[in-house]
């Protein structure tokens, strides 16, 4: 019974070391866990791409260590904001008017956004934007106050709503393309970053360069006489798109779609007024003869005619009997499946808002073996950074039992940290690593200051001289540790690309060594010198 209490009473003494060996068992079982190795995988809200470790440990690499590629690219367009339109006008109306103003512009590149569509705190002013290419700032300026729509300010990149909705798209197309570990952001308030671990420059290229805007149009004569492209559909219009497959005989692909309940009527009717819905069907001839065909249905990428074709009466006929909006579905068609693979992730992830401006790009590739490369030189760094930090103390206190623990302590410090981007999934890059040893560094700095402040003024006799002492020291600690952090700070919040990584798990490192290696290492150290366990 006696015994138990005197272990009781030396757990309770020494919590600390407790907290810590529990925190680097947790750690430990994060980082090499089967049961985390599905879910730490992801993206895990961090700066760069990740894909998971094909080793021992759930570590998610970065794009540095995992191979492959990075595009950065800021997106085309201008946007004005606190713009006065008088109460009533119509936002197509001020398309119209602003679009007839600009050279380069037509309606389809204006956008205007009143107060409180997108929630009042993100917008209470109304918004004007232009995406077409070479329109200045100064050029938007101008052709609102011609149009009589005076702004407040006018910027030379897009809108914080652009941008948001660019990165969602990008982020589903990536995803859809079958990309794994693929990451989109934006970083420095204007600039998209798109990486993608282990896919060559030519895949993620092809992703990202257009906007990816599908419209299933009608080729049809107006009133007049004259051939005329409707858009009669587009991914807005759809609930369901389909996988692309070789259609049968193999002569060509298609994705099949479903229409939106709420949209079928709209676009049934859209059918019937452009003649598609023709009793019998239609007999396409665009491609041989335009200017003497039935009706086609054209499918039509980022301006471009990918496929047309005619309407078969299986689905005239419904249209025309207005039973067709029952079953809205019908499939696309296109030359090849790849193609067709591009159409449908396309309409899945809907149109870019914005194209991204690959002239004014910067675009890095990380071959597999560089990376390969890059994980064994951070190895061996990480291990020289060991051996010299070891060196240098046991040279300087020449007791084991003094310098053995300050290290066996760091190094938990790097354990803890490496568990925590395990279970968070965050990507461990070259930055990371910078921070891992970085830790090192200022741990075993902080430990020889407890060293140093406990032994300097004698021998330890009692554990009220011994805390006497390492308060000082610790005050000392913790205002080194506050103006780290304060110093960091702007580093880990702000959108700086890879500094990002190196703030965060500096700040988190020093956190944890304040908060539990410290007080830890104070607990062994005074057991050691004072024998009182």
């Amino acid at each position: 019974m006696a015994d138990d209490e005197g272990t009781w009473a030396s757990i309770k003494r020494n919590w600390r070391v407790v907290l810590l060996v529990a925190i680097v068992l947790a750690s430990t079982f994060a980082l090499f866990s089967p049961t985390l190795a599905a879910s730490s995988g992801g993206n895990g809200g961090g700066d760069d791409a990740a894909v998971e470790d094909s080793g021992i440990t759930n570590i998610q690499y970065g794009l540095e260590l995992a191979g492959g590629t990075r595009i950065q690219a800021p997106l085309i367009g201008v946007h004005a904001t606190g713009v006065d339109v008088p109460s009533g006008t119509e936002a197509a109306t001020v398309r119209s008017d602003v679009a007839s103003n600009i050279a380069n512009a037509s309606t389809s590149d204006v956008t205007v956004r009143f107060p409180g569509e997108y929630g009042e705190t993100r917008q209470q002013t109304t918004v004007v934007e232009v995406t077409a290419d070479n329109v200045t700032a100064a050029d938007l300026d101008a052709a609102l106050s011609e149009a009589g729509y005076p702004a407040e300010n006018v910027e030379n990149r897009v809108s914080a709503v652009t941008q948001q909705t660019s990165v969602s798209i990008l982020s589903q197309k990536v995803n859809e393309a079958g990309l794994s570990g693929g990451t989109v952001r934006v970083v420095g308030g204007d600039v998209i970053v798109v990486e993608v671990p282990n896919a060559n420059q030519s895949q993620v290229r092809e992703l990202v360069e257009s906007r990816g805007q599908v419209l299933i149009q009608a080729y049809h004569r107006n009133e007049n006489g004259t051939y005329v492209r409707t858009t009669v559909m587009d991914s807005d219009d759809l609930s369901q798109v389909g996988n692309a497959r070789q259609t049968e005989g193999g002569q060509g692909a298609e994705v099949g779609v479903v229409v939106a309940e709420d949209s079928a009527q709209e676009v049934q009717q859209r059918f019937r007024d452009t003649g598609l819905a023709q009793e019998g069907g239609t007999e396409c001839r665009y491609r041989q003869s335009p200017n003497s065909t039935e009706p086609c249905i054209l499918l039509v990428q980022d301006g471009e005619v990918l496929n047309s074709f005619g309407v078969r009466s299986t689905l005239a006929e419904p249209m025309r009997d207005g039973t067709w909006a029952n079953d809205p579905r019908f499939s696309l068609t296109t030359g090849n499946l790849s193609t067709a693979q591009e159409v449908a992730i396309n309409l899945r992830a809907g149109a870019l808002p914005a194209e991204l401006d690959l002239d004014s790009n910067s675009m890095l590739y990380v071959a597999p073996s560089q990376s390969d490369r890059f994980k064994t030189n951070s190895l061996l760094a990480g291990v020289a950074a060991v051996l010299a930090v070891s060196g240098v103390v046991f040279a300087r206190y020449r007791r084991v039992e003094v310098a053995g623990p300050m290290i066996v302590t760091a190094l938990s410090e790097v354990v803890v940290l490496m568990g925590a981007a395990a279970a968070l999934g965050y990507p461990v890059d070259l930055s990371v690593i910078a921070g891992f040893i970085a830790a090192i560094g200022t741990g075993v700095d902080d430990l020889i200051i407890i060293a140093d402040e406990v032994m300097s003024e004698g021998e330890v006799s009692s554990q009220r001289v011994f805390q006497s002492r390492f308060r000082k020291a610790f005050w000392v600690i913790g205002a080194a540790a506050a103006t780290t952090i304060v110093a960091l700070s702007p580093l880990a919040v702000l959108s700086l690309g890879q500094l990002s990584g190196f703030a965060i798990f500096t700040i988190l490192g020093v956190l944890v060594g304040v908060l539990v290696t410290r007080p830890a290492y104070g607990d062994i150290l005074r057991s050691l010198l004072t024998g009182e366990h």
